[in-house]
């Protein structure tokens, strides 16, 4: 069995081809594909966070707004940007949000990827330290951020407060019991993987990584996941990790699906920078009848290793064929793999 969920970026552009034309369409698509997908038995909702784009950015109203509407799918990101945030006040969002969700939040947190603008986290008010790079700076508030999830207070109360005080040290409230065990990092190297297993983080790897030793993406990946694993057994926690990978996959069942993805484009791994020294490597997408999609993806390693598998969906192409594509997937792929 495998938990599946879709991941949006929630992308909006004006053009008359786009079912996404505002933020606040790319917002309000994405609660009722959250709707959608619960319906049809998905068992995530997933958002990827940029800033100074045209997708989704701030997610805690979007988590929370989705809380509301479902009962029973998780709500994650994966990932947000932790170059840019306020751990403290990203603890009160967050628990916030599980709250509203009834303790649905999956939260998927990062070092980011090369965002729209140069250096934008300094635009949030955010800087390095002396001797830090930016990505030192993003571990640190993920360390912050995972230490106040803890619910233990460390703020000494005023002894002239506007309201009474319980007794000892102020934690963050509101307080989530259980949110964080429900952190992921977005890891692309394998030894980012393995901090993240040494924090007790769960591992989120998605459609790009590091290209480390030159063997195709899924293998990488699989090895990632392998290290992560063993990293986690070594530091001793006590319950057991969740590992999710994302995959671009379109089963082409009508018309319609042979249109949009019968092309054959991006159908092998691409390799590329994505800054001045990282050589990374891009996995490929899937696009094909059901039946060789079976036969493809049963040789994807890291689907294999994970225990979730996030499906990118387009969603400028509308809810309702966004909702198509997921249950293509559910109903003509998944139970030949087992995984349904």
């Amino acid at each position: 069995m495998k938990k599946i969920g879709f991941l949006s970026f929630g992308h909006w552009t004006p053009s008359p081809q786009s079912q996404t034309r505002s933020a606040g369409d790319a917002l309000l698509q994405s609660i009722d594909l959250a709707v959608a997908a619960e319906e049809l038995g998905v068992d995530g909702a997933y958002f990827r966070v940029h800033h100074f784009a045209r997708q989704l950015a701030s997610p805690f109203p979007l988590l929370a707004a989705v809380g509301a509407k479902t009962s029973r799918i998780e709500i994650g990101t994966a990932v947000i940007d932790m170059r840019y945030e306020n751990p403290l006040y990203m603890a009160e969002d967050a628990g916030a949000a599980d709250l509203i969700a009834g303790g649905r939040l999956q939260l998927g947190i990062s070092r980011g990827s090369p965002e729209q603008v140069i250096d934008g986290w300094r635009h949030f008010g955010y800087q390095p330290s002396e001797g830090e790079t930016e990505s030192d700076m993003a571990r640190r508030h993920a360390e912050v951020l995972l230490d106040v999830l803890r619910g233990e207070g460390f703020a000494e109360p005023n002894p002239r407060p506007m309201f009474p005080n319980p007794p000892g040290l102020l934690r963050l409230e509101p307080h989530s019991a259980g949110l964080r065990e429900r952190i992921w990092w977005g890891a692309s190297s394998n030894a980012t993987a393995v901090w993240a297993a040494k924090l007790g983080m769960n591992l989120q790897s998605s459609t790009l990584k590091d290209d480390e030793t030159g063997l195709p993406f899924h293998v990488q990946q699989a090895d990632q996941i392998r290290a992560y694993r063993e990293a986690w057994k070594a530091a001793g926690h006590m319950r057991e990790p969740r590992v999710s990978v994302s995959r671009s996959i379109f089963a082409l069942v009508d018309d319609r699906d042979r249109m949009y993805f019968g092309g054959g484009n991006k159908q092998e791994d691409q390799i590329g920078f994505i800054d001045d020294k990282t050589r990374a490597i891009f996995g490929r997408s899937y696009a094909a009848a059901p039946d060789v999609l079976v036969e493809q993806l049963a040789k994807d390693e890291a689907i294999a290793e994970a225990d979730t598998l996030l499906l990118t969906v387009p969603n400028q192409l509308g809810v309702e064929y966004n909702a198509h594509v997921i249950e293509a997937i559910l109903k003509h792929v998944a139970p030949a793999l087992g995984w349904r």
